[in-house]
């Protein structure tokens, strides 16, 4: 995953201090004078999705949030040219293989809190504290109920299969949740196994990849292909608006010696040169709570960190299933080994 580069020039941390004065279109700025105490927080995650939990958090706590949207690696980038000057509190993203980029740029610091290790769980959270799941996010199988029966799917590996010839559509290697999908495996199988299945999988291509999630669903609805890869809410999206929509879900990978479902998260990390980190802190605390838990699942049919926080009827009608118990953090890990893995495939 390539980063934009961070820019050192007087210019630049100039601009940066005056980020929060000056921002452009993509900036939150509060509309409320002199908040008694604010947050603020870089993040990823479109305005839509976060807007309603910082709006929720400043009704319970009075603490005012002010945040900047981007792509990820522009705000790591940003976050990295500020230094010790920055603006941000919290760094909050999507996939773990951007938190475990954004710890290992030393942009974040570990911390220690006794809320986030009780509603965390451990495999979806750093190994060191520096980032916590916030949502899990399924990338699991579907398949058209009209060319295949559940009976005859078991695993992400078997789709390597011959008898899966042709009928397979798969996302782009380029975007991160195939290169975390692909790290997982790595983790989990050794490089060697894993190049063979994903050679397996390009062999079985009914076409060439898609760009996003959602064109590989409506190919498997329209019969271009039986099966695909894809998170579990691009789905629920589609049946909000397409309750008939023919494409189901599978939970592959269940049996006891076989892992379980991939999980990726979007998650956050209080940030190492924060001038807030205790009001950061509590900010992320209160994200894992209950009540950030359930607009989580409401607002993107992603499935709570915590199992025991309702779900969007959507989700729920999807069943439960068990998660691969490695520590998602080798999504990061082995990113590079995975992108490299899946050009010597020729995984496009």
């Amino acid at each position: 995953m390539s980063l934009v580069k961070p820019l050192r020039s007087t210019a630049v941390l100039l601009a940066a201090g005056l980020l929060l004065t000056a921002c452009g279109n993509n900036d939150s700025q509060s509309e409320t004078p002199q908040a008694k105490e604010e947050v603020v927080v870089y993040s990823s995650r479109n305005e839509q999705l976060i807007k309603p939990l910082f709006d929720a958090y400043e009704a319970e706590t009075g603490v005012h949030v002010r945040f900047r949207t981007d792509s990820e690696g522009p705000l790591m980038a940003r976050i990295e040219a500020e230094g010790s000057n920055t603006p941000a509190d919290l760094l909050l993203t999507v996939d773990a293989g951007n938190l475990w980029q954004a710890a290992n740029m030393d942009l974040l610091r570990s911390i220690e809190s006794d809320v986030l290790e009780e509603n965390v769980p451990e495999h979806l959270r750093d190994p060191d504290n520096r980032w916590f799941g916030l949502s899990a996010r399924a990338r699991t199988i579907v398949y058209n109920p009209n060319a295949v029966q559940p009976g005859e799917l078991s695993t992400y590996e078997a789709l390597a299969d011959e008898e899966w010839r042709g009928r397979l559509c798969l996302r782009t290697s380029k975007k991160v949740y195939n290169q975390s999908l692909v790290a997982m495996l790595i983790e989990e199988h050794g490089e060697a196994q894993t190049e063979e299945i994903v050679r397996g999988w390009v062999a079985n291509l009914a076409t060439t990849p898609f760009s996003d999630d959602t064109s590989a669903l409506r190919a498997v609805a329209a019969g271009q292909c039986d099966v695909s890869i894809v998170n579990t809410y691009y789905l629920g999206r589609i049946l909000r608006e397409e309750p008939d929509f023919p494409v189901k879900i599978f939970w592959p990978n269940q049996d006891t010696d076989t892992g379980g479902v991939h999980v990726n998260v979007s998650g956050a990390g209080v940030t190492r040169h924060s001038s807030r980190p205790e009001a950061a802190q509590k900010l992320l605390e209160w994200l894992s709570s209950d009540t950030a838990q359930e607009t989580f699942a409401a607002l993107n049919l992603e499935h709570p960190i915590n199992p025991d926080i309702d779900v969007d009827p959507i989700v729920a009608a999807w069943g439960e299933f068990r998660q691969n118990p490695i520590n998602v953090s080798f999504a990061g890990a082995n990113q590079a080994q995975a992108v490299k893995l899946m050009d010597r495939a020729g995984y496009r």
